[in-house]
């Protein structure tokens, strides 16, 4: 649908917002939530603000199929502020109906206010037109995913993969998950939401999730529903002190806290605690808030139950956050999986005899996930494997292999995070 902004002047506002977002998100790894800050969405009007975001979206959503139809055209690599007008222009024409004649005009206003791109306008204006005479071919899952990644899903997950890549290119459903899940037949008729297995709704509304009913009031919060299914599997009961390391932003905290459990939130950043305090404020819900690094926090209490979600890849939530696929590295697995193995190992000396501890990571790589699990129990003989049965906290029943739990994001019908958790016992 083309919801491009008529005006010239709004419609240059809507679409340099749109390439700081996805320039912010790319260039400067600092992920999606950052260029979001970055580019002054919050002080467009509402369709400007919905354009730029959706067209900084499609781009991060689209780059693998862009940049092949760009390189098809380009003789060498152009200016990294040029690639980026082009990129921006044929998304429009390519996936969001807006007609030739406005993108390229626009694209053409953007170089020229930007000065690396400037001598370039007859080469952006050139490349545009062409391309957007020419029809598309059709375009494959695979190649909305970097070479080397596309590689590691199909060796990982066989024919799955295709299915797995196809969703990167989708808008995802947004999901929540409720503070009282006796209100949920309610709550689900006022947000036009689905209600899913495991209790957390798949909202039908579009726009500004702070203006939904009831988000003032504090009764849900939004997490996908592959994300709450780890906090489920520790079947945590009121009274039970449970230790939520690397909590942040903290949806995984609120559910245990709703749960009825002495919630300890631990987390190394100081900034993203501060979400953690205003969503447990919001929400009326309470936890004991640390500040600390979770592989060499000083506290020596143990808990009845740990749940560690692990810093990781994050490659499993590439459909509200597609840049992660592009910012990954193959050697960032191996920093990343050391640390993870760190982090298990402290997690492990928290938990009291006879607790529980739930490993997760949205990650689809199994170095982070089935790896970590089996090297955990070799490591820690005093834990044993808590087999997890299918459909157990809402997961689709074929998530559950060997005992864990391997979330692919079509699994689910409109899609999910992709996902991986493991559940263990201390005998001693």
């Amino acid at each position: 649908m083309n919801n491009a902004p008529q005006d010239t002047k709004h419609g240059l506002a809507a679409r340099k917002a749109a390439l700081t977002l996805f320039q912010a998100a790319l260039d400067r790894r600092g992920g999606l939530d950052e260029g979001i800050e970055a580019t002054g969405l919050h002080g467009l009007d509402g369709r400007d603000r919905g354009f730029a975001r959706m067209l900084g979206m499609t781009v991060l959503r689209r780059l693998g199929p862009l940049d092949a139809a760009l390189d098809a055209r380009l003789a060498k690599p152009p200016p990294p502020a040029v690639r980026d007008l082009l990129r921006l222009g044929l998304a429009q024409v390519r996936y969001m109906n807006v007609p030739a004649f406005a993108a390229v005009s626009a694209t053409l206003d953007l170089a020229q206010a930007d000065k690396e791109a400037r001598p370039f306008k007859g080469l952006i204006n050139a490349v545009l037109r062409r391309l957007s005479e020419a029809a598309p071919g059709e375009e494959a899952p695979e190649g909305l995913v970097p070479p080397w990644m596309w590689a590691r899903w199909r060796a990982a997950y066989g024919d799955q993969a295709a299915a797995i890549a196809a969703l990167i290119a989708q808008e995802p459903p947004t999901d929540v998950t409720l503070k009282d899940a006796a209100g949920a037949a309610a709550l689900a008729q006022s947000l036009q939401a689905t209600v899913l297995p495991g209790g957390s709704l798949r909202v039908g509304l579009k726009g500004e999730v702070s203006g939904w009913p009831e988000f003032s009031d504090g009764a849900w919060w939004v997490q996908d529903a592959a994300a709450a299914i780890p906090a489920r599997l520790l079947n945590v009961q009121p009274g039970q002190t449970v230790l939520d390391m690397c909590a942040a932003p903290g949806g995984k905290t609120l559910q245990l806290a709703a749960a009825g459990a002495d919630v300890t939130a631990l987390d190394r950043s100081v900034s993203r605690l501060r979400r953690v305090r205003e969503n447990l404020a919001r929400t009326g819900l309470t936890a004991e808030i640390a500040a600390a690094d979770g592989v060499d926090w000083k506290d020596t209490r143990t808990f009845d139950a740990v749940l560690l979600d692990a810093p990781c890849s994050a490659t499993g939530t590439f459909r509200r956050h597609p840049e992660t696929l592009w910012l990954a590295r193959p050697g960032d697995l191996a920093t990343v999986a050391t640390l993870q193995k760190r982090l298990l190992d402290s997690a492990a000396a928290r938990v009291s005899p006879r607790g529980r501890l739930v490993y997760c990571v949205c990650s689809l790589e199994p170095e982070e996930g089935e790896g970590q699990a089996q090297g955990f129990l070799k490591r820690h003989p005093e834990f044993a494997l808590d087999p997890v049965v299918p459909g157990e906290g809402g997961a689709p029943a074929a998530s559950a292999v060997n005992g864990a739990l391997r979330l692919l994001p079509s699994q689910m019908e409109g899609g999910m995070d992709g996902f991986f958790a493991a559940r263990f016992i201390r005998n001693t």
